[in-house]
């Protein structure tokens, strides 16, 4: 760290911002070409090749049994002019070990090909057949789609994804209100996107507490004295110019640190969901705990975290050029030399005004408050120099101050990992180990605070202090509040949720002893028109689900974040939930297997439920990728709140309900 350059650093983290794709729209990540290859007079090879989006990937024709959807071709040999030989060969993909399925799967990334040898046994100037297929990213999938393929044996082969066009028009409308007893139309929005719960004047009061947690630093608090009688010293200038000139230093403090703020604005500018995409990537998850982890130690005393010597002599040189930019660059010191015990507290503001997914507007709120905490004591004691005798001495309370932040830096780490071992879903840190960690943490703490355990710094205890004493049981008793949390409900049969570590903590059913059931026993309806009309009987809003069996990310949302205590109240009192399967591959009655016209173009024949539920939320509401949730009003036609995609953040998933309830409750 003592030789890192900020801005490449900067620029490297920026460089970890995946790109933002809209939840509704028609996704199409696949294209199909198609392509042969003579063999011998009579045999030819047929070649398919996939181009697949970056992020995407398109499962292998060999996948376990209730695994994602495997890629499925037929051709057309019904006139017996061609005979298939063998089976369609692949190309060797990427073979993981998948921890939700629990199986090994293959895939496909960037591209893939496919081929079939056939042998003519006639005239035959192209050959028809299908493709069956799904495909996945990081967030969600897509049912599965059959595109058509033409492989021409005479002329010249297109790229193309086929669609059979009929040229006899349908009646989409009367279609939808056979299927569905509703047509697109009626579909109307009441309101907007969530609106977010945190104020910014929240977040500046964290940001403010941050600050006043830096002012007791050795790195900063021996400063005030310092920095203070410099400005009101009789020599220097009058005490109402020094005086003055104090007020300038603190009000430069706090633009240093608002300044800080301004490349994430630019950021939000291009993308305002940005900071949420920060918040949730993986990877970055990762560095964060690997940073707070290095953060922790330095605190702890074990070395020194410090910008580069260069900033600091440049910035002092600044400082003799007078008058108010010679104040500036006393700010700009000041921040670079307390940078080994601000910059873990900004971290944990940083990262948490990520999280927070409120936008730059809530980091400047947090950087503003860290600003005013930090510069206000340098104008207050200018102003008031007597009040400088009230301060207590520098001495072992300011290390014990820098260790203490070290055990909740710690702490926090483990926070970052666990978002991480959520959404990649390694199963590393779980609810038992994560609790056990803590409860480590914070019985280190309390030790430390009883003086059985010393750091390099740590001055000599000759006797314990009343804080030191108080503090230590307090710790303490957070560290059997934790084991607490070992308790079982006899209930849902998982461990009883720790309402202190909501949002910190692993949800309770992501667990080795206690996992709990993908749906947790809710009452849901697989059927529309039958949820809909339970909804207008009970005057209840309606929760729809567009969900797969072979979705990854459906049965994270379902095992991870609906057993939550404040999900799993909403979901089980307040909505009825309509869980629709767009791959489910139950077939539909005779009456109901028709042609639609396909949104992007074409027409299509529903064969089966997934058909039917697929083609309802592209026709519907212009989506087509899962998890999707939508609500709606008690009679299935206001769509109450923008729907979402998937939503690992409880506390956002928790505010999208909250926000469509409290729209139906205004509207009904």
């Amino acid at each position: 760290f003592k030789n890192l350059n900020m801005k490449k650093h900067l620029i490297l983290l920026f460089a970890l911002i995946a790109f933002t794709v809209g939840n509704s729209q028609i996704l199409e990540p696949v294209k199909w070409q198609t392509s042969i290859e003579k063999f011998s007079d009579t045999e030819y090879n047929l070649v398919s090749k996939a181009t697949i989006e970056s992020g995407w990937h398109l499962y292998s024709q060999n996948v376990p049994a209730d695994g994602p959807i495997p890629t499925t071709f037929t051709f057309d040999d019904a006139n017996g002019a061609f005979k298939i030989i063998g089976n369609t060969g692949e190309l060797e993909g990427k073979t993981v070990d998948d921890p939700v399925f629990q199986m090994r799967i293959k895939f496909f990334e960037k591209s893939a090909i496919f081929v079939q040898r056939v042998q003519l046994l006639g005239d035959v100037t192209s050959v028809k057949g299908t493709v069956e297929f799904m495909v996945c990213d990081d967030t969600r999938c897509l049912p599965p789609t059959e595109v058509d393929l033409v492989f021409n044996i005479t002329g010249n082969n297109k790229a193309e994804n086929t669609k059979v066009i009929d040229e006899q028009s349908i009646d989409n409308e009367s279609v939808n209100e056979m299927l569905y007893g509703m047509a697109p139309k009626d579909i109307t929005l009441l309101s907007g996107k969530i609106k977010e719960k945190k104020s910014l004047w929240t977040i500046f009061g964290l940001g403010f507490l941050g600050g006043l947690l830096a002012l007791i630093t050795p790195c900063v608090f021996p400063m005030i004295p310092l920095t203070v009688s410099f400005f009101t010293k009789k020599g220097n200038q009058t005490k109402s110019s020094g005086i003055g000139k104090a007020l300038l230093y603190g009000f430069f403090i706090l633009l240093v640190y608002l300044i800080l703020s301004i490349p994430f604005h630019l950021l939000d500018s291009v993308n305002p969901d940005i900071l949420n995409e920060i918040s949730t990537n993986v990877w970055l998850n990762v560095i964060f705990f690997i940073v707070f982890m290095f953060f922790a130690f330095s605190f702890f005393g074990y070395y020194e975290l410090t910008l580069p010597s260069s900033w600091t002599n440049k910035t002092t040189q600044g400082e003799n050029a007078g008058g108010i930019i010679g104040i500036f660059f006393m700010a700009l010191t000041l921040a670079i030399v307390s940078f080994s015990c601000t910059g873990p507290i900004l971290g944990s503001l940083l990262a948490g005004s990520l999280t927070a997914d409120g936008g730059a507007w809530q980091l400047t709120a947090g950087m503003a408050g860290f600003g005013v905490s930090l510069g206000l004591p340098f104008a207050l004691f200018a102003m008031f120099p007597n009040m400088l005798n009230a301060l207590p001495k520098s001495g072992g309370w300011l290390n014990t101050t820098k260790v203490i932040l070290g055990f909740l830096e710690l702490a926090l780490a483990f926070k970052f990992l666990s978002n991480a071992d959520l959404v990649k879903h390694w199963g590393l840190l779980k609810i038992e180990p994560f609790l056990i960690l803590w409860i480590i943490i914070f019985a280190g703490l309390a030790l430390y605070l009883f003086g059985k355990i010393k750091f390099p710094h740590d001055s000599p205890i000759k006797k314990l202090s009343f804080s030191r004493i108080a503090g230590g049981i307090l710790v303490a008793a957070f560290a059997i509040y934790l084991a607490s949390g070992f308790r079982v409900n006899k209930e849902t049969t998982t461990f009883t949720p720790l309402t202190l570590l909501s949002g910190l903590a692993p949800p309770v059913g992501y667990s080795w002893l206690y996992p709990s059931s993908t749906t947790n026993n809710l009452k849901t309806f697989k059927d529309l028109k039958e949820g809909i009309a339970y909804a207008k009987q009970v005057n209840k809003p309606i929760m729809i689900d567009f969900t797969g069996y072979a979705c990854v990310n459906c049965r994270k949302m379902e095992e991870h974040i609906w057993p939550l205590e404040k999900i799993d109240n909403y979901l089980r009192n307040e909505y009825v939930l309509i869980s629709l399967y767009v791959d489910d591959k139950k077939d539909l009655p005779t009456d109901e297997k028709v042609e639609v016209n396909r949104v992007n173009g074409g027409k299509r024949l529903l064969k089966n439920y997934g058909h039917k539920w697929a083609n309802f939320q592209t026709q519907f509401f212009r989506s087509n990728s899962q998890p999707y949730y939508v609500l709606l009003n008690s009679d299935g036609n206001k769509v109450l709140i923008e729907p979402v995609g998937y939503t690992p953040d409880e506390d956002e998933y928790a505010r999208f309900l909250e926000g469509g309830l409290e729209v139906f409750n205004k509207t009904k």
